[in-house]
């Protein structure tokens, strides 16, 4: 691998039955994923708030090295729209903290429809830089965020534009944003979240997250979740990167 950590997994750590020789027999779901995979995407969080006993929980199961990244709620980002976010980014944040060390980046996914301003954007990561000072990773959908504005707006915050497959917008492929961060979310396709990446395209894949890691951390996410082909698509990317790296894979 490159000069900086490499952070592969999946959308949630559930283990699909058919895939479940690639993990430890014993344990909780998320300590034998964590045994094999550095790092997950806690998406739950996205539709409903955990309590901070939970996330302690979760953080106490896994090893040292694993990291989370966690989705910010859909409160914040598609029905509030970014707008006054205050009261929902402290409660979040309250519970978020309990995973200490293991706290990777937030993600911040934008619907479809929420159109780039700039007043609303700054606002928005201007209170959250004020609360949080880790990393973060946006995943915006509209094609007004794909333009030099944007870009340097994420810039500033120290905010890494998502690289998503499938592409919303012409030049979604590609991070962008800050450049001390990339993360790649791989949702599958063509048919999104169905889709088993093949050995071909997960070479590519891996090809394209050894490149990354050799400017900055690179996470890699998998969640093509509906069939349970993303723990497998994870597993072989992950494997790859520490054979080439001449390291063992986590077990």
């Amino acid at each position: 691998m490159g000069e900086h950590p490499v952070y592969v997994g999946c959308a949630g750590w559930s283990i699909p039955s058919p895939h479940a020789s690639l993990f430890p027999a014993e344990g909780s779901h998320l300590e034998r994923y964590a045994r094999r995979l550095p790092a997950v995407e806690i998406n739950s969080s996205f539709y409903r708030p955990h309590k901070p006993e939970t996330y302690a929980r979760w953080a106490a199961s896994v090893p040292e090295g694993f990291r989370f990244a966690v989705k910010v709620p859909k409160q914040i980002t598609h029905e509030r729209r970014l707008a006054d976010p205050a009261d929902l980014l402290d409660r979040f944040l309250g519970g978020v903290r309990e995973l200490g060390d293991r706290l990777g980046p937030l993600l911040v996914q934008l619907p479809p429809s929420l159109a780039y301003r700039r007043d609303s954007a700054e606002g928005f990561f201007t209170l959250l830089r004020d609360r949080f000072d880790g990393g973060i990773a946006c995943e915006p959908r509209h094609p007004s965020w794909f333009n030099d504005g944007p870009e340097a707006l994420l810039e500033r915050f120290h905010v890494a534009r998502v690289a998503a497959d499938p592409v919303a917008v012409p030049g979604g492929e590609a991070p962008g944003g800050w450049g001390g961060l990339v993360y790649r979310r791989l949702h599958g396709s063509p048919e999104i979240y169905h889709t088993d990446y093949g050995p071909e395209r997960l070479g590519a894949v891996e090809a394209a997250v050894r490149g990354d890691s050799r400017t900055a951390p690179a996470w890699c996410v998998f969640d093509n979740t509906a069939l349970g082909a993303a723990p497998q698509n994870a597993c072989a990317v992950w494997s790859g990167l520490c054979l080439e790296s001449r390291n063992p894979p986590r077990l």
